[in-house]
């Protein structure tokens, strides 16, 4: 693989790192803010704790649109800017609202990254690599989680004022992020689209040093030239990518999985064990998450991603079985946490491994932007609306008819992979194009 191509993946896929730490690193002050401000209940989940998420819906639906416009790289420098200003602005703080405001900007970086970073990194890599290095974005995330539940316990003593500490050091690696992506080159895929054939072909020649850059620049103009503009991918002849990112998108969220992250220690006190399980299962999970998912990047363009998709939906429904039959059946110790890992791990290797690879190959480069902005806004209004109703549900139904509700939602995944997603691994994104755009009249 070509060195440059690797290091400009990785700094693009570094935005992934700022999402997945910035996502947790509030769970260090939680309780803290809430005894500071004297906020009700309500008030401190909906607004304190819940605002950087919304930040992320918005950022979602409406980040395609610099990502076209602006560019892929100018888009990643500024969802930088907001991951840094956010970090400082909610650690210097001295109330809820303006701390909700600086949260929201953070939340629409992470919201903004999920499109900008994949359609960077797809755009730039060779077919042949393009799965292992899109999924680097997902590894990032995973580590980011990581290292701010290390982050929160090693700041945790520093005085009264600790969870400045520990939201506002994300401001360190959000200003390197910021200053590395000014080192990469804009995406070639991009700038054709833009008719700047000249800086497009500068940067194929270094992705592409033995390759015919001059047929590869035509393949890409064809793809291109093959739309008329004003087009929209709600457009019939692209019912079809826009089913897939759709249906990749609701079963991510349908197997649980967010709920089961922002509820784990509720999960486990609900199946028998102490409140002391809760630090060492977020620590578990998180290693459980980054082992998995290593070994995903490591089989995306070996197996492909249909068959990631095959092994983790089969291991989503045995876990999602098992963990649903524990609590039917009142089974103790740490049969939960054992399949509830077996869960994590299946998520890992399956959609985790390959959710951000897939929205971001699916669709045309001219449309690719708004595709993934349409993917990822599903994938977040879901993570809104899921895990908001895990307490009710739990108090009403039961976690065993919620669990054999995620593990019936996963048979169906099965069956989508099995007869309805096609293969993408070591095509071209215009092969691509071609292969999936039904033009029907």
């Amino acid at each position: 693989m070509n060195n440059k191509i690797l290091i400009w993946s990785i700094t693009a896929a570094l935005a992934g790192f700022l999402f997945g730490f910035d996502t947790v690193v509030i769970s260090g002050a939680d309780k803290k803010l809430q005894a500071l401000w004297g906020s009700s209940d309500a008030f401190h989940g909906s607004v304190v704790m819940a605002m950087a998420l919304w930040g992320t819906v918005i950022g979602a639906l409406f980040g395609g649109i610099p990502t076209n416009r602006l560019g892929r790289k100018k888009t990643l420098i500024w969802i930088g800017l907001f991951y840094f200003i956010s970090a400082v602005g909610s650690a210097l703080v001295n109330d809820p609202y303006t701390f909700a405001f600086f949260r929201f900007l953070g939340g629409v970086g992470v919201g903004a990254s999920t499109i900008a970073a994949p359609a960077y990194v797809s755009e730039i890599s060779p077919a042949k690599d393009r799965g292992r290095l899109v999924a680097l974005y997902q590894f990032n995330i995973v580590l980011g989680i990581l290292i701010a539940f290390l982050s929160n316990y090693l700041l945790r003593n520093v005085g009264e004022n600790a969870w400045r500490w520990m939201i506002g050091v994300e401001a360190f690696p959000a200003l390197i992020y910021t200053i590395l992506v000014f080192t990469v080159p804009k995406s070639p895929r991009w700038l054709i689209s833009k008719n700047r054939n000249e800086e497009a072909k500068e940067v194929l020649k270094i992705i592409n040093p033995d390759g015919d850059v001059q047929k590869l620049m035509q393949d890409i103009k064809t793809e291109s030239e093959s739309h008329t503009s004003g087009e929209n991918i709600f457009m019939k002849k692209y019912r079809f990518p826009l089913m897939l990112a759709f249906l990749v998108a609701m079963f991510n969220q349908f197997s649980g999985i967010n709920a089961f992250l922002y509820y784990a220690p509720r999960i486990f006190e609900e199946a028998g064990l102490g409140e002391s399980t809760a630090l060492l299962s977020s620590i578990g999970i998180g290693l459980t998450n980054l082992l998995f998912t290593l070994l995903g990047v490591f089989l995306i363009d070996r197996l492909g991603r249909k068959v990631l998709m095959y092994i983790g939906s089969i291991g989503y429904i045995i876990s999602l079985s098992l963990v649903s039959m524990a609590f039917f059946l009142d089974w103790e110790g740490l049969a939960v946490p054992i399949f509830l890992f077996m869960f994590i791990a299946s998520h890992a290797i399956g959609q985790g491994a390959i959710i951000w690879v897939y929205i971001s190959e699916i669709f045309p480069n001219h449309l690719r932007a708004s595709g993934q902005s349409f993917g990822t806004s599903t994938h977040w209004v879901l993570a809104a609306i899921i895990p908001s109703l895990v307490p009710v549900l739990f108090s009403t139904i039961g976690a065993g008819i919620v669990f054999m509700i995620f593990a019936i939602m996963m048979v169906f995944q099965l069956l989508f992979v099995i007869f309805m997603m096609p293969e993408t691994k070591g095509i071209s994104l215009e092969e691509l194009s071609k292969k999936l755009i039904r033009d029907e009249k």
